[in-house]
């Protein structure tokens, strides 16, 4: 997921207390008027076999459920769709879940278990492009019988529940969904929080909140208008007119980096993040990027300090790893192998290779992803001043870009991505093992060892050897480059509460957390 948290866990602890002790949102005269959320985020589909990014998984967050829902300042995922769930046997390879009675899809007709199983089978039938079938790899079949649901897994896999909690698991009404191709319609009927009552693609959601909700949350919240802006810069201008009354991912970075908390008429929320953004590098044979030493050259010549200063104004971290700070298994593997950009090593390495400098690719990147633009220039500017590299940027509207790096056509394409779920499982397969989702053609026996043998651990901890030991592969072939590590901010007019609770590192979105004051 997901075309999306530093020190998660430390955050979700914090969190959590802050969720115990915090002041409660009381209704207010306004409680029945719309609350105005303003993003960059695109939705690629309304359909959750079709989308894998950040800007549908927020949207399916609020309108469908899972048999498992995250709750805030949790790593662990608890019953929602589901009256109960939990692994049979102790060899991780069968996980069975009891429905909740009485759930309606927006038709009236009731949830049954057969629409779970029909939910999870279809994903991976349709197996779109940019579509979360590879969340499922492990997944080897879905029984149904009465109100119980029952997966075979091919593999022990102590993340498949967290898996069922993302929107790969959102669970779709049978009779509405067509079981071998996707949903191309506006419609949404799903049994979330809220009923999508409008949807303009690219322009904007309207959510009413759901009467006949039932799962883990306590309210569903108020009404809320989900508007989608070209660019941070129109999003800036709509906060700036008042024409939204929430700004979230997201807002300029010198924008961001003005933000103060005691500035009046406005609140604002910055928290740590797992979210991170990498360049991807194009593996495959007969393309620029082929040869693993002229990736470990441009691998020496980044330099993400200066890029997080002169792009972000210091609102990202530089990250040197796949797995980001806070995260069980995190290292410093890129900063252990590449410890300060060098232009001698760089060449030293091309020389090796044979080929020819300077060495020319295309870098692609999504118009509307926050500063792609500027970051996309930065990089070159870096790669060029060296003299060893040769680089043609081309920026995409975000379902073209991602159906180009989906197919293979770019050599290299920043992506950012948020995590699934609070587990470093969530930066390796997706990421860097065989059939991934970012689809760099890198494949590796070794990588793919380390991420099956990690899903073996009941206990997550036990799994950091197998992430530390990943990373370092990664760093020596490099189908990747991490950059940097986000900052969470989330922008509220002052009557409006709640923005705090919006996101808290997990990749959920509570829009439900919402509320006038």
């Amino acid at each position: 997921m997901r075309s999306v948290r530093v020190r998660i866990l430390a955050t979700l602890l914090v969190l959590g207390v802050v969720g115990v002790g915090g002041w409660q949102l009381l209704p207010s005269e306004g409680a029945g008027r719309t609350i105005k959320v303003g993003t960059t985020d695109e939705v690629t589909s309304l359909d959750p076999a079709g989308a894998y990014d950040a800007g549908s998984w927020a949207l399916f967050n609020n309108v469908f459920q899972s048999l498992l829902a995250f709750e805030p300042g949790s790593a662990t995922p608890v019953p929602d769709a589901a009256e109960s769930c939990g692994f049979e046997g102790s060899d991780l390879r069968t996980y069975r879940c009891v429905l909740r009675e009485g759930l309606t899809f927006p038709s009236g007709r009731e949830m049954t278990a057969k629409d779970v199983k029909y939910s999870f089978d279809r994903v991976k039938k349709i197996n779109s492009d940019v579509g979360p079938a590879s969340l499922l790899s492990t997944l080897q079949s879905v029984g149904a019988s009465g109100r119980t649901v029952t997966f075979r897994l091919s593999s022990p896999d102590a993340t498949f529940p967290f898996k069922v909690a993302t929107g790969a698991g959102a669970i779709v009404d049978s009779t509405k969904y067509p079981a071998n191709s996707l949903r191309t319609d506006n419609g949404v009927d799903g049994t979330g929080p809220y009923e999508l009552t409008t949807y303009t693609k690219g322009k904007k959601a309207v959510l009413a909140p759901n009467g006949d909700y039932k799962g883990e949350i306590d309210s569903t919240g108020r009404p809320v208008e989900l508007d989608y802006y070209g660019d941070s810069d129109k999003l800036n201008s709509a906060w700036k007119a008042k024409r939204i009354d929430v700004a979230y991912r997201q807002l300029p970075p010198d924008v961001l980096a003005g933000l103060n908390p005691s500035d009046p008429g406005q609140r604002v929320s910055e928290a740590d993040s797992s979210e991170i953004r990498n360049l991807y590098l194009n593996t495959r044979a007969g393309k620029p990027l082929h040869d693993p030493k002229v990736r470990q050259a441009m691998a020496w010549l980044i330099n993400r300090e200066q890029l997080a200063a002169s792009v972000y104004e210091g609102t990202v971290d530089p990250l040197y790893s796949l797995i980001p700070t806070g995260i069980t298994g995190h290292t410093t593997s890129f900063f252990d192998t590449y410890s300060e950009p060098s232009v001698k090593k760089a060449r030293a390495l091309l020389t090796e290779a044979g080929v020819t400098t300077p060495v020319s690719f295309t870098y692609g990147y999504g118009l509307t992803s926050g500063s792609a633009a500027a970051e996309a220039k930065e990089l070159k500017k870096q790669l060029e001043a060296s003299g060893l590299f040769k680089v043609t940027l081309k920026g995409y509207k975000w379902t073209d870009f991602q159906k180009r790096w989906a197919s293979g056509k770019l050599d290299a394409y920043a992506v950012g991505w948020v995590a699934d779920y609070p587990d470093p499982d969530t930066y390796g397969s997706p990421l860097v093992g065989t059939d991934g989702t970012m689809n760099t053609g890198y494949s590796s026996h070794e990588v793919d060892h380390l991420i099956q043998d990690s899903q073996r651990y009941a206990d997550r901890a036990e799994a950091g050897q197998d992430f530390r030991d990943l990373q370092a592969d990664v760093a020596r072939d490099v189908p990747v480059i991490p950059l940097w590590q986000a900052k969470d901010y989330v922008v509220t007019s002052e009557d409006v509460g709640g923005g705090q609770y919006l996101s808290d590192g997990t990749g959920v979105f509570r829009l439900w957390r919402l509320s006038w004051i």
